[in-house]
């Protein structure tokens, strides 16, 4: 009878991870070590596969053993191997951060954007005043001269009745009229409602 022959470990020198397992799920720092000696260059490789640098890859299998040591009494050997459970663990670990790292650029982008991008309130206030600006120029010009005189001395340059009366050389109540006037004239043409 011929003796088999094997590639790599004799199956038979690796040690049975289900029970370690059960082991470790027990508490047992010393079958945790084993499995840890059994399978940590397994999970760098496929944690490595994944996130393709090698710091990252050694901090998340780090993170993998731990989580064996943490989660040992969930694993059910009726749903497959042991070591397909801890690579299977491994795998998920490393895309999720990936993930993780893929978001965190994403909101980096985003933040950056949102810095350089002036407030809507900011935008829309800026172009509503400037609208109403010019939609007061225009009404404006739709007043007599005298009319137009006395709402700005009055209005934009804050004078009283009797200082725009001054100002102008007319009657106190002649400026009060083509005050009133302008302002009716104004107010209709802004479609203002009283």
């Amino acid at each position: 009878m011929k003796e088999a022959v094997y590639i790599g470990r004799n199956p038979s020198s690796q040690p049975d991870l289900q029970q370690l397992l059960h082991e470790v799920a027990l508490g047992d720092q010393e079958a945790f070590a084993a499995v840890y000696d059994a399978v940590a260059g397994s999970v760098l490789g496929v944690v490595q596969a994944v996130l393709r640098d090698r710091a990252q890859s050694e901090e998340v299998a780090q993170e993998v053993l731990v989580e064996v040591w943490r989660t040992a009494p969930r694993y059910r050997p009726e749903r497959g191997t042991a070591v397909n459970w801890i690579l299977t663990l491994a795998h998920r670990r490393a895309v999720d951060r990936v993930r993780s790292v893929e978001a965190a650029a994403v909101r980096d982008t985003k933040a950056a954007l949102l810095d350089r991008t002036p407030e809507y309130d900011q935008v829309t206030e800026q172009v509503e005043s400037r609208l109403e600006q010019e939609q007061v120029r225009r009404c404006l010009r739709t007043l007599t001269e005298l009319q137009q005189q006395s709402v700005t001395l009055a209005y934009y340059r804050g004078l009283t009745y009797r200082q725009v009366a001054e100002a102008l050389a007319l009657p106190l109540g002649t400026v009060k009229t083509r005050l009133r006037d302008g302002l009716i004239r104004l107010r209709d043409c802004l479609g203002v409602t009283a």
